[in-house]
């Protein structure tokens, strides 16, 4: 049989993702008989009469024969409770409702959350929120969106098409084709549109005819399900329950749950094995009132539904791990499957590479692809607080790759008393944030790291001795000399034109002061000891900085951090020392 498809709600905050959520649960409430609609944990269940009833006259116009049972909504918005939604080699989430508010564009979260929904290939619609509030819009929410749009005057109709494309130009940049959803030819190949008002319910009927279009024609495969089979699930929140203790709100995709059933969830250490002891569904709406009800128990609950399980020892799971139900013999062969699925996201390679930390296995699952995209090593990927072990790990890798001594947090901070040291730690519940930091700092460090080298090195430097400026011939030699490029530091050693190094800059001053460099177009004063003027240097001669061989190369090698000049300089100094050597510096 065909579950119901699951649907998340994603976007940027104030995008109006709850109020999405909440006029679709309420229009439900309003077109159903009176608990018609479920409140599962985690999710609103709406069966398809409730989708007839709004959509109505569209499904007439479209000849869409809908043969799913209805929608299962999850409850929370939000990319974090997408990535709780994970599953082996993909997402719960069957399509995902992307909300942009027309009247802002693409923000930076829109464009993560596009992201995530690529890495777990998720497909998914836009819905372009808060038409309402276009200037000139005249609200009509009894009738059909394209009717409405048609009977717009002029400047809304513009504005409603500008707001549109460039929406469409900035998904393309992402590399997805889109469309206003009329207007699509090919579902595969473009993302659907739809302007909608979550505050009026314009255009909602669209958005769920678009979703139950898109479920059965390209996802019915994945919806098919045996009802008769193991429970398999995944854990979206665990928590404390007054009365129940610990408890784990949990999203069954697959089979049925019954009380007293054998269940494996996954943990960070071993998987658990335990017993259902009790299952509960929230009240239903009417009900939901009065807090005394706050939930029923419940005996079985079968795919696609949430449901919150009281068991024994269920207090260390964390969100996003995999449960399945099974029989007590084959305990021992699920929780090896289950601990090799844990394996493939909490990671720990001994190898060079960042320390990464987040508080669920969706979330550490999302930021390890990201991070694998733009190649980036890991060295370890686990949940929780970032401890005192991940930054003496981080702390390892100084020596061999200083630029992944770094620990990154998504949605978790350092744990208490934990000093870093000189471990860079990032933490950020926007995952694209994180990435940002991180690059930003390994492109400081690789700069502060060069200037270091580079600071080692002595610098290209072309002087002149100037005419008539000579005030001591010898013992040691001082003389005027104008810098004609580079830079000339005190102790540089100097070389002619034939690539001998016949002395030093000793000392320089400026106007009888002592001073540390002296910068192009500079006419200073040079103390050279070793030579006498007259003798090995004359008078408007040429010295050059002797740069030893493993300079030059280090130069070379640092070449985007050095200016123009001094590389010409370099090439001059290479010229007169290959030479006497073809092969000097190469």
């Amino acid at each position: 049989m065909l579950r119901q498809p699951i649907i998340t709600v994603m976007g940027n905050v104030d995008s109006g993702k709850t109020q999405l959520l909440d006029t679709i649960r309420n229009t439900a409430i309003v077109e159903s008989e009176p608990g018609r609609i479920t409140q599962s944990i985690g999710c609103s269940i709406i069966p398809m009469e409730t989708i007839r009833g709004i959509c109505g006259a569209l499904l007439e116009q479209t000849k869409l024969q809908v043969r799913i049972p209805g929608f299962v909504i999850i409850d929370t918005p939000g990319h974090a409770a997408f990535t709780n939604l994970r599953k082996r080699g993909g997402n719960l989430a069957d399509i995902a409702i992307v909300v942009i508010d027309i009247n802002e564009g693409v923000k930076p979260q829109t464009i993560e959350c596009v992201d995530i929904l690529k890495q777990y290939k998720t497909p998914f619609v836009i819905a372009l929120n808060k038409i309402d509030l276009l200037p000139a819009w005249q609200s009509s929410p009894k009738m059909a969106l394209l009717d409405s749009i048609k009977k717009q005057s002029e400047n809304a109709t513009i504005l409603i098409e500008k707001k549109l494309y460039e929406i469409v130009g900035k998904l393309s940049e992402l590399g997805f084709g889109s469309e206003r959803f009329d207007r699509v030819e090919d579902y595969t190949k473009q993302i659907a549109i739809i302007p909608i008002s979550a505050k009026t319910s314009e255009g909602l009927p669209e958005l769920l005819m678009v979703i139950a279009g898109l479920s059965q024609k390209f996802l019915e495969q994945s919806l098919k399900i045996d009802v008769g089979g193991n429970a398999k699930g995944t854990v979206l929140e665990v928590k404390e329950e007054k009365g129940l203790g610990a408890t784990a709100d949990v999203i069954i995709y697959d089979g049925t749950l019954k009380k007293n059933d054998t269940i494996v969830i996954g943990s960070l250490n071993e998987p658990i094995a335990t017993k259902v002891k009790a299952m509960f569904e929230p009240a239903p709406l009417a009900e939901m009132r009065d807090k005394r009800t706050k939930f029923n128990a419940v005996t079985q609950v079968s795919a696609a539904s949430g449901v919150k399980i009281s068991a024994p020892e269920i207090g260390n799971v964390v969100a996003g791990m995999p449960l399945r139900g099974c029989e007590a013999k084959d305990v021992e062969k699920v929780k090896q499957e289950i601990k090799r699925e844990i394996e493939e996201v909490v990671i720990e390679t001994g190898k060079q590479g960042i320390v990464i930390k987040a508080d669920t296995l969706g979330s550490l699952e999302a930021l390890t692809k990201m991070l694998k995209e733009k190649s980036i090593e890991i060295k370890k990927a686990s949940i929780g607080s970032i401890s005192k072990k991940d930054i003496s790990d981080a702390e390892a890798n100084y020596q061999k790759d200083p630029l992944q001594r770094a620990v990154l947090g998504f949605n978790v901070e350092l744990a208490q008393n934990v000093n870093p040291g000189n471990v860079k730690v990032l933490s950020n519940n926007v995952i694209y944030k994180l990435m940002e930091e991180f690059e930003k700092w390994q492109d400081e460090e690789k700069k502060r790291m060069s200037a270091e080298t580079i600071d080692a090195l002595y610098k290209p430097c072309k002087i002149q001795l100037m005419k008539g400026y000579v005030f001591r011939q010898n013992n040691p030699a001082i003389a005027g000399f104008e810098v004609l490029a580079g830079t000339l530091n005190a102790g540089t050693p100097l070389m002619k034109k034939d690539g001998i190094a016949i002395t030093e800059a000793k000392s320089i001053q400026q106007e009888q002061e002592n001073i540390e460099k002296a910068e192009k177009g500079k006419q200073v004063a040079v103390s050279l000891p070793n030579i006498t003027i007259g003798r090995q240097l004359h008078e408007g001669e040429i010295l050059y900085s002797a740069i030893p061989e493993g300079h030059f190369k280090k130069f070379k090698e640092f070449k985007k951090d050095i200016t123009p000049e001094e590389i010409g300089i370099l090439k001059e100094i290479a010229e007169i020392m290959r030479k006497q050597n073809p092969m000097w510096g190469i």
